[in-house]
C-alpha cells in the first residue's frame, strides 16, 4: 500500500511538532509540505532524517516553499517551472519515487481578481499544463499534490453562492485549473468523496471555523489514471487544524494499491 498526504504547513518550523506527531501515527510513505517559508540551509531535516523520512526541499526566506519528505527511495526530477519564464523554485518540486512521479506544488493564491497577481496566477496554471504535457505522459502514473489555491466544485465551498467571483473560487482560476486536469488527471479525493462538507482551508479569521464548517477545499491529490484505478480510499484529517498553533490548512491524505504489477 502506497500511502500519501499533503499539507500546507504555514511554516513548517511553528508547525514541525504536528507534523512529526502525524507522520508517527500516520507513517505515509509521501508527504508533500507547502509555504515552508524557509531557505534551504536552515530547514528542520534532522528531525525528519530522526523519523526516518528523506526530505528533498526548495525554499526562501519568510515565504512559499515546497518540500517532499518520503520513506522510500526518491531521485529529484525537477526545482520550479523550468520552462524559460519566473521558475518559482520555491512553488514546484518533482521527484521520482519507487516508480511514481510525484509533483508537488503551492499554485499562486492571486490576492484578488482585479489584482495582476490574479492573473499572473491564471497564467501559472496555464504555464504548469505545458509543463506537465512537455515532461510527461498522462498514461504513466504520475501524483499532482499541494495546495492548489483553487476550489473546483460548487460542493468544494461552504457557500458558493456568497464566494462566487471571489479568488480561489473565480469561474476564470475554475476554467484555469479544469484545463490542467483535462491533461489527464483524476481528482482523487472525489473518487471516493462524492458528497460536500469537507474542507482543508479554515480562515483563521472565521470564528470557529472548523466547528461551523467554514471552509474550502482547495488542497488536493490528483492522478493520472493509471494511478487514480489503484486507489483505494482518501480522506481529509482535520485533527492538525485543532492542534494547539495549527497551519489555516489540515491534512489530505490518499492510499493506492501499488506494486508490481500495478493495483496488487
Amino acid at each position: 500500500m502506497l500511502r500519501v498526504a499533503t499539507f500546507n504547513v504555514n511554516s513548517v518550523r511553528t508547525r514541525l511538532p504536528i507534523i512529526l506527531s502525524w507522520l508517527g501515527d500516520h507513517a505515509p510513505d509521501i508527504l508533500c509540505m507547502q509555504e515552508t517559508k524557509v531557505q534551504d540551509e536552515q530547514f528542520p531535516k534532522e528531525a525528519f532524517d530522526e523519523v526516518g523520512y528523506r526530505v528533498l526541499i526548495s525554499g526562501e526566506k519568510s515565504y512559499n516553499g515546497v518540500a517532499i519528505a518520503t520513506r522510500r527511495s526518491a531521485s529529484l526530477l525537477a526545482i520550479g517551472l523550468d520552462d524559460g519564464g519566473p521558475a518559482d523554485r520555491a512553488r514546484l518540486l518533482a521527484a521520482s519515487i519507487d516508480g511514481v512521479v510525484v509533483v508537488n506544488t503551492y499554485v499562486p493564491q492571486g490576492r484578488d481578481p482585479g489584482h495582476e497577481y490574479f492573473e499572473y496566477k491564471l497564467q501559472w496554471l496555464g504555464r504548469l499544463k505545458s509543463w506537465f504535457a512537455d515532461r510527461f505522459d498522462p498514461k504513466t502514473p504520475l501524483l499532482w499534490m499541494g495546495d492548489f489555491n483553487v476550489a473546483p466544485e460548487e460542493i468544494d465551498v461552504y457557500d458558493p453562492v456568497r464566494l462566487n467571483g471571489r479568488v480561489g473560487f473565480h469561474p476564470r482560476e475554475r476554467e484555469a485549473l479544469a484545463s490542467v486536469k483535462a491533461w489527464g488527471f483524476v481528482d482523487v479525493f472525489r473518487r471516493h468523496v462524492t458528497s460536500g462538507g469537507e474542507y482543508t482551508f479554515f480562515d483563521y479569521r472565521a470564528r470557529e471555523a472548523v466547528s461551523r464548517g467554514i471552509g474550502w477545499r482547495v488542497d488536493h491529490i490528483w492522478a493520472t489514471q493509471p494511478l487514480a484505478e489503484c486507489s483505494r480510499t482518501a480522506w481529509i484529517d482535520v485533527g492538525p487544524r485543532k492542534a494547539e498553533r495549527p497551519s489555516d490548512h489540515t491534512i489530505l491524505a490518499a492510499e493506492f494499491s501499488w506494486g508490481n504489477p500495478p493495483c496488487k
